[in-house]
């Protein structure tokens, strides 16, 4: 589990490792040579962690030679599943950081405006791969005709119509570029009078909208207990393992594995 929300770090507190010293800042001062050097052990069992906790806070903006070292890096690493908790937004660091797997998770809450923002960053990561496909003046190019006002969920579509009526073999690179990618998403802090519905009318949205697969992996309800367990500075799951949310997050984690296993047979 590697801490990417670089400058606001806080991930440590939750694995029983107050002491981090030893993370993602030695690295990038060379300190260390390999991201390898940066894993500490934690209170859960098999699970490793990389912090960026000693990281400054201008670490939110890597220059792109920092990023990709990074990046390269976390390729190296050899684990059966690395986990990179991501801050929030679409700066390019968070979207190249998320494509550096083919297989991501969001996580939304019901609200409407968690629930745009998440069609937001899903529209940020297909710009991102069709301007690093196409290159920058090539993607002007194409989109100058286009109008990309406004927050429409069908622009990212406007913008691959466009690219495949000038050029064919473009475009069907482009859609089986962004065919490979694996959109998962949880709704969170699920209360009595929302809809239970809610994700999987999000999933089949996503899959009408874009190219890529989307799957609904759960709900988790909604549980004071975990601002209980924020404030006391513990593991949730260890502190309250008999409640309903930490059954949902297992049942979610279960569905996790069943599809990503499914991902790697259909490879």
């Amino acid at each position: 589990m590697i801490d990417l929300d670089l400058g606001s770090a806080n991930l440590h507190t939750f694995v029983g490792k107050a002491d981090t010293d030893q993370g993602l800042g030695r690295f990038l001062d060379k300190t260390i040579s390999t991201l390898d050097q940066a894993v500490v052990t934690t209170q859960i069992p098999n699970l490793f962690f990389i912090s960026s906790r000693n990281c400054g806070t201008e670490a939110a903006n890597l220059y792109t030679a920092q990023k990709q070292k990074i990046i390269r890096a976390i390729t190296k690493l050899e684990y059966d599943y690395i986990f990179m908790d991501l801050g929030a937004g679409t700066n390019f660091n968070m979207l190249d950081f998320f494509l550096t797997s083919q297989q991501g998770i969001c996580v939304v809450t019901s609200e409407p405006t968690a629930i745009e923002n998440t069609f937001n960053f899903i529209k940020a990561v297909y710009f991102r791969v069709m301007k690093q496909a196409l290159k920058l003046s090539a993607f002007n190019r194409v989109t100058r005709s286009i109008d990309l006002s406004g927050n429409s969920i069908d622009q990212s579509f406007k913008v691959i119509r466009a690219i495949d009526a000038q050029d064919p073999q473009m475009g069907d690179l482009l859609k089986t570029t962004l065919g490979k990618f694996h959109f998962q998403f949880v709704v969170n802090q699920v209360r009595k009078s929302d809809d239970p519905g809610l994700g999987m009318k999000i999933e089949k949205v996503c899959n009408r909208h874009f190219y890529s697969t989307f799957r609904f992996l759960g709900n988790i309800t909604y549980d004071d207990k975990v601002h209980d367990s924020i404030h006391m500075r513990q593991n949730f799951i260890m502190k309250y393992a008999y409640t309903r949310a930490a059954s949902d997050l297992s049942r979610v984690a279960k569905n996790f594995l069943a599809d990503g296993r499914a991902i790697q047979e259909s490879r």
